[in-house]
């Protein structure tokens, strides 16, 4: 398939979880995802972005470099990247050491988007942090310093430290000719203040808070200390998408991430992803219609030309020339397991 859409604007990116249906095993949705990839390279994605998550049922993307390594050497061009490394989980020279990696391997194409939330529930951060809760709660008041000792130790001339008494070096990889980029991702104006004050891109979550998008990208673009590195303020939007060949299918096709978000904020049961088909079945309460209505005004599901005129706007509304795409079109009975065609399409037809 030849390389379209990459004249489209706004630029277009993709956020992926690794959705699990309740057809699929992990092994099927990372196919699923692999093939997703794939789609978005040839289309002219700009990037695309795999999250962190652990112990949900629905949600297979656990391990960012993991993911990463897989769908760069299945893709071309795309730039490939986190969205994103939950870095109180992790020590900082591990992550250094995944990124440089990657970027030796795939120069110019990775991108680490860094977060400050555990990602989890309390169990998996317990047992992430090797049973030590306090040293968990002392990486999350460290976050400034671990994303700049991630920064130091990916420099091709890392840092040199005094152990012993002897000055020792210690770099991420031997001989770096490239370094990944660095994002700061956040869902308050945390991460929006550190990213100012260091000169790093941000990404505010607006796919997942909907709400104070504008707020954090004013105060981070209003404070922010231009850096060697990034000279100007640089973020994207995210946003929820479904797409297809009408507005009703489409809001079908959402209807099972619906679900599973309103079982998120409610405290209801996770578990896989449904099908269209049960989730028709199994309708929200009447209670929760409004947190419906209102995720469905801030997600983009809709038809073709719709759908555009709707980035567009979002594009021109928040001040930003990317945006980034989490496709949340579930799948019908019958689907393939390896494969997630309605999300393939929501990416298609955004670029027409």
């Amino acid at each position: 398939m030849p390389v379209v859409g990459l004249d489209v604007t706004p630029a277009l990116s993709v956020l992926d979880l690794v959705p699990v249906r309740t057809d699929q095993t992990s092994a099927d949705a990372v196919a699923a995802s692999r093939s997703l990839a794939r789609v978005a390279d040839e289309l002219g994605y700009r990037r695309y972005w795999v999250a962190e998550h652990h112990n949900m049922p629905a949600v297979a993307a656990t391990n960012p470099p993991v993911l990463i390594a897989m769908l760069a050497a299945a893709t071309t061009r795309i730039r490939v990247g986190s969205g994103g490394v939950m870095l109180p989980n992790h020590e900082p020279l591990v992550v250094a050491e995944q990124f440089a990696l990657l970027e030796a391997a795939f120069p110019g194409r990775i991108d680490l988007g860094i977060g400050r939330a555990p990602g989890t529930d309390m169990l998996t951060r317990y047992v992430l942090r090797g049973g030590a809760t306090a040293a968990a709660d002392d990486a999350v008041a460290r976050f400034p310093q671990y994303v700049e000792d991630v920064a130091t130790l990916m420099h091709p001339e890392g840092v040199e430290m005094t152990v012993g008494g002897r000055h020792e070096p210690l770099r991420a990889t031997p001989h770096a000719a490239s370094v990944p980029t660095i994002w700061l991702l956040g869902s308050s104006d945390y991460s929006a203040r550190l990213a100012a004050e260091r000169g790093l891109p941000y990404v505010f979550a607006h796919h997942f808070a909907g709400q104070g998008t504008t707020e954090a990208l004013e105060l981070y673009r209003s404070t922010y200390r231009p850096s060697a590195d990034h000279p100007e303020p640089r973020t994207f939007l995210t946003v929820n998408a479904a797409v297809a060949a009408t507005a009703q299918e489409a809001r079908r096709l959402a209807l099972p991430q619906v679900q599973a978000m309103v079982a998120l904020r409610t405290g209801g049961r996770l578990s896989s992803q449904r099908m269209v088909e049960e989730a028709e079945a199994a309708p929200v309460a009447a209670a929760h219609q409004g947190m419906v209505r209102a995720m469905l005004e801030r997600w983009v599901v809709d038809e073709p030309a719709a759908a555009r005129t709707r980035i567009e706007e979002l594009a021109a509304h928040f001040g930003v020339d990317e945006v980034m795409v989490h496709p949340v079109a579930g799948a019908y009975a019958g689907t393939s397991r390896v494969v997630a065609p309605a999300r393939e399409d929501t990416l298609s037809l955004l670029v027409g």
